[in-house]
């Protein structure tokens, strides 16, 4: 089988964070990824790496330094207990923990397909990141792990463009306050609207590009949007980067959204981006968890995602 090096990149701590029982974002999640690349006879192909927690100066590229250490003061120590940030959000004693390794897998395949090998990597790590905001947590997310990785790669790595593709359901309002004005980084964001976490459309900015799609749109719509506006946008800004905020939440059996994507959009959307960036991204791509609360849907819209990375040809 002829496959692009892709790094698969996990923590046993994805397991551990937990927000309480009947909370959607579970940590099934990284099992029902895992269980369904294995039987698709996927998962021995990956090249497999243990995440690294992120460093108190990574989180701080994307943090205020008072919300970093107000959110430690937070976490619990306790086995039973939960601190609730807001209704959706909740902390235990491995919160940070898995926190940590889900901003650090990202900065780590950053370094990864950087370096001499190139690739692409994805990281099967919880909790989410794209609603935390600089400073403050929302929507599970409690880390920006998608901005993390774009500041590492431009200030670690000396990086001029980045693109962030966002096409989870739910628009990464996170990583809007973080990136929105940043030159060095395109944010490209496909959301159903209307649906949280906005109560109007998104703001736009010089450095985004919106898609904004309603209940009910399927895969031709998706497509149709992103061809018009996505592309074109790449293609004036020629990324030697990309990273995919990959929410699966879109899917038709989601429970949290209406949007009605099938496995073969999260792959088509998948090779566009790469093949459309291959010319100044030399095909390095990294992916990280965000969203996607039903549990088969996600393992097998996640594992058309990860094929795609896998395929070693561009021009398809």
């Amino acid at each position: 089988m002829s496959v692009r090096r892709t790094y698969y990149i996990t923590h046993p701590s994805s397991r551990d964070h937990d927000m309480g029982p009947g909370h959607p974002e579970q940590p099934a999640r990284v099992s029902a990824i895992e269980d369904r690349l294995i039987a698709a006879g996927v998962l021995d192909f990956l090249h497999h790496r243990t995440a690294r927690p992120a460093t108190g100066d990574q989180l701080a590229h994307a943090h205020d330094t008072l919300y970093l250490d107000e959110l430690a003061a937070a976490a619990p120590t306790g086995d039973d207990r939960l601190v609730r940030l807001d209704p959706d959000t909740a902390m235990n004693r491995h919160t940070l923990t898995a926190a940590a390794h889900a901003a650090g897998a990202i900065v780590q395949a950053v370094d990864l397909v950087l370096g001499n090998d190139g690739g692409a990597a994805f990281c099967n790590t919880r909790p989410p990141g794209h609603h935390a905001e600089r400073g403050q947590a929302m929507g599970f997310c409690f880390y920006n792990n998608v901005a993390i990785g774009a500041l590492h790669a431009l200030d670690a790595h000396g990086l001029d463009r980045v693109a962030i593709i966002d096409f989870d359901v739910h628009y990464g309002n996170g990583t809007a306050d973080i990136v929105g004005g940043d030159k060095r980084i395109l944010l490209c964001s496909s959301y159903q609207y209307p649906l949280y976490p906005l109560s109007r459309p998104a703001t736009e900015a010089a450095n985004f590009s919106n898609v904004m799609l309603k209940a009910g749109d399927g895969g031709d719509a998706f497509r149709a949007a992103v061809t018009a506006h996505w592309f074109p946008a790449l293609e004036r800004f020629a990324p030697q980067l990309v990273l995919f905020s990959a929410g699966f939440d879109a899917h038709a059996e989601d429970p949290l959204a209406e949007m009605r994507l099938v496995e073969d959009d999260y792959a088509w959307v998948t090779r566009e981006i790469i093949r459309r960036t291959a010319a100044s991204a030399a095909q390095r791509v990294v992916s990280t968890l965000e969203g996607g609360y039903d549990l088969s849907a996600l393992g097998r819209a996640a594992t058309a995602h990860i094929q795609a990375l896998m395929e070693p040809d561009a021009t398809f």
